[in-house]
């Protein structure tokens, strides 16, 4: 069976499990409302704001922490509860408002998404003057997509960012560099019967774009159909716990839950479904069972359990890893249920 793995890209350009802890009846009934959806999600963003991952400290694995805020700006976006704000803003002041060190490494641009989301509340250019350099030598130096976005995960780290420098710059530069590069790894990883991309080249034989692309942009249709396409690919593939394994063509391969995948993947879904791109009538419950499952792993503190480690590739999870991104993708999906109001 072939692997194709790749939670965090699968999320941008598709923009990618049960427990033992009790719930009340009171809770199942609630767990779409838009009280719940925004509880919980302060619970889960508190709860991983107050434990930190050590490891995460390291520049290869940033990434894993800017996506964590991600979700911490989802979060404040939902809640408008200041101290959201005031941690994101905390984070990025400790960056000194600049990205990871590797000029060339898509990871080491995810950073710009939060400076970029902030930017746009507090207008001062400092907050994006190293995002818009780091971009600018890129575009002067270009090199293809298969080359610098090697592997499926660069589509959630460096696209998004580049969609919203657009949108703040209003410079479409970022958006003919954006699609140049997106599409040529589109064509290098992508595999045309499965409807998913390999997470990188070792595979070949064994909804954050599109939020900030303009209405007009000669590629937006070929977005959404890729969307839509690789939506219904997901859908075939869910558990009957309502969420993915690691290995989402080989559920037997690692047949634990894992909780990181399935939040993109519920927020891609339901962000299709907001934004009248998938149908509600047949995708509504591919989210709720989605929300409902990984609800279900929220410890009563705050702590997203199922979390697959940092890899390559679909490993082993236990019940008790949790991470940064894990953390940051439930938070994105809160936010998109939170704007479903979906009743139970």
């Amino acid at each position: 069976m072939r692997k194709l793995f790749g939670p965090f890209c699968l999320i941008l350009v598709f923009a990618a499990i049960i427990s033992t802890v009790t719930r009340s009846q009171e809770r199942e009934m609630n767990v779409f409302s838009q009280s719940f959806a925004s509880t919980v999600m302060k619970k889960v963003c508190d709860w991983q704001l107050q434990n930190p991952v050590a490891l995460n400290e390291r520049n290869e694995n940033d990434w894993a922490r800017a996506a964590f805020y991600t979700g911490v700006m989802a979060t404040y976006r939902t809640t408008q509860e200041k101290k959201y704000l005031d941690a994101a803003i905390a984070w990025s002041e400790s960056c000194d408002w600049k990205l990871a060190r590797r000029l060339r490494h898509a990871d080491d641009h995810a950073r710009g998404q939060t400076f970029l989301e902030i930017y746009e509340i507090m207008q001062k250019p400092g907050m994006i003057a190293d995002v818009q350099s780091t971009f600018d030598s890129l575009i002067a130096d270009p090199k293809s997509g298969r080359e610098d976005w090697w592997w499926c995960d660069a589509l959630f780290m460096a696209p998004p960012v580049l969609a919203r420098l657009a949108a703040a710059t209003g410079d479409n530069r970022y958006l003919g560099f954006l699609n140049t590069m997106f599409w040529d790894t589109h064509d290098f990883l992508y595999d045309k019967e499965e409807h998913l991309f390999f997470r990188d080249q070792s595979y070949f034989d064994k909804v954050r774009v599109l939020q900030y692309l303009p209405k007009d942009d000669p590629f937006r249709d070929r977005y959404v159909a890729l969307l839509q396409e690789m939506a219904a690919a997901i859908k075939r593939i869910q558990g009957e716990d309502g969420l993915w394994r690691p290995s989402l063509l080989d559920a037997k391969e690692v047949p634990h839950p894992e909780t990181s995948g399935s939040s993109f993947f519920c927020y891609a879904l339901a962000w299709g479904i907001n934004n009248g791109l998938l149908s509600r009538d047949e995708y509504l419950p591919v989210v709720k069972r989605a929300w409902q499952g990984l609800n279900s792993w929220v410890t009563a503190e705050g702590k997203l359990r199922w979390v697959q480690p940092i890899g390559a590739a679909p490993d082993k999870v236990t019940m008790d890893n949790y991470q940064e991104y894990g953390s940051g993708a439930f938070l994105l999906a809160g936010s998109e249920i939170y704007r479903l109001n979906a009743a139970p």
